[in-house]
């Protein structure tokens, strides 16, 4: 039977990281991963840049719905026609303000008998856990119904931080295993069993963003990359996109972090929904968008 892995957690922890680390792992170890990207606004660019790892065809972006209510019979439809592999594994990327306990409820009903059932591995960043003001809740929400809790962005800090957030991890969910990216065996995860941990139920409107795209035209520089990502408001949590650079033929993926950390890096290929802007949270529109953009270009050129 074949093991199903639906990783959560909240805007910005690590989950890409977290998947590319297990195609990798599964690949290496003849698995033949299968990965469902689900997100508010054009998912089809964060799933290009699983291409170095995946074949197109073993690779499926769910956009503008979401999988914890809206898009749940789209998601069942896509994992019951994914074809059967002698060793297979699928991956689904929910996105990160998903209700988690909402999805492993829909999750657990039907999907076709060659599947295990449904397990979660929940992301947790430990330098910002339960500094989300207003969204702590669903933070917590997100870990509640996990098997296994894997800790990131414990660059810069303290082994009392990490103690403080593990403690709280235990007291939230007590049955969940809690590791490092390093110490992860994927070996081990299809034998991973549900969950029997109860939940603290949230409100699921809490789990709804406003969220938009808009065009991107080419930039003058990378420094112009940076002003729009800094001129967005902080309440817009999200800020991700794809574009071009004066003089690179190669496009340029970024994003920025819902505590303000930004990054610029190479994107892989031809985005197919050509340069995009995309934010998600309160406060996202076209107009603010297209706002920043022209003020970011008017002091770069």
């Amino acid at each position: 039977m074949e093991a199903l892995i639906t990783v959560v957690g909240f805007l910005g922890a690590g989950k890409t990281t977290l998947i590319k680390h297990l195609i990798q792992r599964f690949t290496n170890s003849g698995w033949q991963p299968f990965l469902v990207i689900n997100d508010y606004e054009n998912a089809y660019i964060d799933a290009q840049q699983f291409v170095a790892q995946l074949q197109n065809n073993n690779i499926k972006a769910l956009t503008g719905s979401c999988i914890c209510c809206s898009g749940i019979v789209e998601l069942r439809n896509i994992i019951n026609r994914i074809p059967e592999r002698e060793k297979g594994i699928t991956l689904i990327e929910a996105n990160g303000t998903s209700d988690a306990c909402s999805l492993m409820e829909f999750m657990g009903v039907g999907l076709n008998d060659r599947y295990l059932p449904p397990i979660q591995i929940s992301v947790v960043d430990v330098k910002n856990w339960q500094k989300r003001g207003e969204h702590n809740e669903l933070e917590s929400n997100q870990i509640q119904v996990s098997s296994l809790l894997v800790l990131t962005h414990l660059n810069n800090t303290t082994k009392s931080r990490q103690a403080e957030v593990i403690k709280e991890l235990k007291k939230l969910n007590p049955l969940a295993k809690i590791l490092t990216l390093n110490e992860l065996d994927v070996s081990l995860l299809p034998e991973l069993l549900p969950t029997t941990s109860t939940a603290k139920k949230i409100k699921h409107q809490k789990t709804h963003w406003s969220s938009c795209s808009v065009d991107l035209p080419i930039v003058p520089s990378i420094a112009c990359i940076y002003e729009i990502c800094k001129q967005l408001p902080l309440n817009i949590l999200r800020v991700k996109g794809c574009t071009k650079v004066t003089g690179d033929e190669n496009y340029t993926y970024f994003e920025r972090t819902p505590d303000g950390n930004i990054s610029v890096r190479p994107f892989r290929g031809i985005p197919i929904t050509g340069s995009k802007l995309l934010t998600i949270g309160p406060g996202s529109s076209p107009e603010i968008l297209k706002k920043i953009i022209h003020s970011s270009l008017s002091l770069h050129t």
